[in-house]
Order: C-alpha cells, then structure tokens, then sequence
C-alpha cells in the first residue's frame, strides 16, 4: 500500500513541482470560488438568463480562437516560468478591479463581460504555458504522473471551490469571494519565485524556428495527434460546457439556492477528482481506443444526467458525468502531449487548448440558446448525444484502420511466404 502510494505521488519528490502544485491549490481553489460568485451575479442581475449566462462564458473564451496559438508561440520562444507570473499578476489586477466594483454595489452587465474578456486574453498565453511548463518542471519520465498530478489538484479545488462559494455568497455576497480570488493569483507569483531554474528541464530554443505554422505541419505529419484533436473538436464544442449547463440545471430546473448550487458543482468535480487520481497509474501514452472508449461514457452519462428526474439522481450521475469527463480530456491530453516532440510542445498543447477551451464560445452560445428555447435539460441532452455520436464515429475508423493495418500486414506477410521458397527475385546464386 505505501508502495502503491509513492508511486501516485512520486512526481511530488520533485522540489519545483511540489511548490507549483502548492501554490496552484490555492490559485485555481479562487478561480473556482470565481466562476460559482460570477454566474451566481450573473443570474441575480439578468433574472436567470441562459443567454446572458452563455454570454459571459462566451467573451471569456472568445481570446483562446484568436490568441492561444500565438500563446504557444510565446512557450516555445520565452521562459515559461517568467511569463507565467507576468500573466498571473495581471489576472490578479483585474479580479480586483472587479472585486471592487461588487463591494461598491455598482456592478453591471457590460462589467462582467469586460472582464471575462480581459481574463481570457491572459489566458490564452497562461494555459499552454502552464501545461507545457510541467515537463520542464519534472522532465519526460514523470510527465505522465505529473500531469495526472495537475488534473487531480485542479479537481480538488474544483470540490473545494465551488463549496466553499456557495457557503460564503449566501452569508457575505459576492464581493468578498471575488476579493479571495484576486488575492490567491499571488500564492502561484510566490511559489514561481521560489523555484530553483537551475533544476528546470529546458529546451534549447531557436527564436527562428518557432514559428506557429511549423507547429501546424508537424500536427499535419502526425495522424496519431490529428485524430484526438478532432474528437476533443466536437466533444468540448457540444459536450463540455458544464459552467453554463449545470447553474441553469440547479436554478430553474430543481429551484436550488446558492449552497446546493455548490453542492451540485461539487457533485461534479468529486467524480473528476476520482478520475484524476485514477489517471496517476498511467505510465505511458494510452491508446486511441482509450480515448475514444472514454468519450463514448461521457456521452452517455452526460445525456442520462440531462434527464435525472429528482435531485439526488443528479448528483449521483453528475459524479459519473464528471469522471468521464476528466477521464476523456486526461486521456486525449496525455496521447497528444506524449506524441509530440518537446521542441513543439507550447504550440501543440496551445491547439489543444484552443480547440479544448476555444470552441467553448461558440459552444456556450448553442447551448444557452438552445437551453434558453428548449428547457435547462435540453444542454446537457444535446451535448451527451452528440458526443455518443461523435465518439461511435472515431470508434468505428479506428477498427476500419486496424482491419486495413491487418490486411495489409497479411498480405506484406504472404508475398514473402509465396517469395522464400525461390529465395526471392534477388536472391544470391
């Protein structure tokens, strides 16, 4: 058992690392606190608009189509540990501005769109920079533990969060939570400076050689990483918006106030911390059927969370739901991140955000629209299907391109048999 345990752990033996996830803990424990208190707003100022909810999502994930591969570029070029207390002192500054407009009580709309948008330009540079900056933080053998790692920390704050939101908005309001948030942007500033940058696992980089368009003909040469690109495509754009599908599921449909709100949310993300710890035992890049197999879950679970009848059947698939879907993005990221050569890895993992997180504008305004029309079931319906369908397709080529594999593999195998008996056309004398 304690064998077993340093193993899930073992990445955490590695000093600039265990101070990262530190410090993330807090940072992304306020980020969650963040997004319960601004759709919480949101809702109370618009009265429970899908629409205005799906907005907001929208200008925060807006910048990722237009700036994350240029994010990437930066990875690749400058040094990741340095951009990212740059970005998160920014994201800092303007979580305060907002924090500041709440406690005066003069919040608007158009206030809570410009901050999404704000936010979202930083991250189109902080994500792929901070996913890419693990390997440098752990080097390739403990990148697989490690970015379970990250995934399981993430959804420990995303229990953690949303809990503690919900609790604090119904005895304080809004302001204070945003005011948290603002503060824990410097726990991440701190442990970056603490860090030793000798012990980084760097990259030679050549400014002349990290150029975006490189990274998209490496993707080009490398179906094994195209594929999962595509099947991310379609599941994130219909399937994973949770931060609109569940507020508009526990207000209108089950009538919830802001405390079990958080406990929905919490439901959620319990079931991706569970996912997260499971994906500590992989050692290696996992196979295509893996990540499709898992799409395939997440689809189904997602569309029978849609129509659970009482609230408790909610949480209970809400935890499968966010299982499966840990489970997909940990197993798509590992495949992508695993194949790609370390010299391309900022731009590779920046489209994987911007497809991941980019198509999340278009995404949030289909299905706030769509829940907005049809009933807050209907988003997580609509999403669940179309990822079953999605995933069914990628399934059904992977076996077409293993039974091609096996044919042509029979039919290299019977040439030699039916030329070794004659020695072949070019056999010695």
């Amino acid at each position: 058992m304690q064998k077993r345990r340093a193993g899930t752990f073992r990445s955490l033996s590695v000093r600039n690392f265990r101070l990262f996830a530190a410090g993330q803990v807090v940072s992304v424990a306020g980020t969650w606190m963040m997004v319960v208190a601004q759709d919480w707003l949101v809702l109370s100022l618009t009265g429970d608009s899908g629409t205005a909810l799906g907005a907001v999502t929208a200008f925060q994930f807006a910048p990722m189509l237009l700036l994350t591969l240029y994010g990437g570029r930066l990875a690749d070029r400058y040094d990741k540990r340095r951009l990212l207390i740059v970005c998160n002192l920014v994201s800092g500054g303007y979580a305060l501005g907002l924090a500041s407009l709440v406690l005066a009580g003069a919040p608007e709309l158009w206030h809570l769109y410009s901050f999404a948008l704000c936010l979202g330009i930083v991250n189109a540079v902080e994500v792929p920079t901070r996913m890419s900056f693990v390997s440098e933080m752990v080097g390739p053998d403990l990148l697989p533990n490690a970015s379970a790692l990250s995934a399981a920390y993430f959804n420990v704050t995303r229990v953690l969060g949303p809990a503690m939101a919900g609790a604090l908005i119904a005895a304080f309001g809004t302001g204070p939570v945003m005011v948290l948030n603002a503060v824990s942007y410097l726990a991440t500033v701190v442990v970056l400076r603490m860090m030793r940058a000798d012990e980084l696992h760097r990259v030679r980089r050549d400014p002349a050689r990290t150029r975006i368009i490189d990274g998209l003909h490496y993707i080009r040469s490398r179906p094994d990483l195209a594929q999962p690109l595509v099947l991310v495509a379609f599941v994130a754009l219909f399937g994973l918006n949770f931060q609109l599908t569940l507020p508009l599921l526990a207000k209108t449909v089950f009538h919830a106030d802001a405390a079990s709100f958080g406990l929905l949310t919490t439901a959620f993300a319990a079931g991706s911390l569970l996912a997260a710890f499971a994906g500590t035992a992989r050692e290696g890049r996992p196979s295509s059927r893996t990540t499709t197999g898992s799409a395939l879950a997440l689809g189904a679970l997602e569309a029978a969370a849609g129509w659970a009848p009482t609230y408790a059947s909610a949480v209970v698939l809400l935890v499968l739901t966010g299982f499966a879907s840990t489970y997909f993005a940990q197993a798509a990221n590992h495949r992508i991140q695993l194949g790609s050569a370390l010299e391309y890895r900022g731009r590779i993992l920046a489209l994987y955000t911007l497809i991941m997180q980019g198509s999340t504008p278009l995404g949030a305004l289909l299905v706030g629209w769509t829940a907005q029309h049809l009933g807050a079931r209907s988003g997580l319906c609509m999403g669940g299907l179309v990822s079953l369908v999605v995933a069914l397709c990628a399934l059904a080529l992977d076996r077409s391109r293993s039974r091609s594999e096996e044919r042509r593999t029979a039919r290299t195998s019977g040439e030699g048999a039916e030329a070794s008996p004659h020695g072949g056309l070019h056999a010695p004398p």
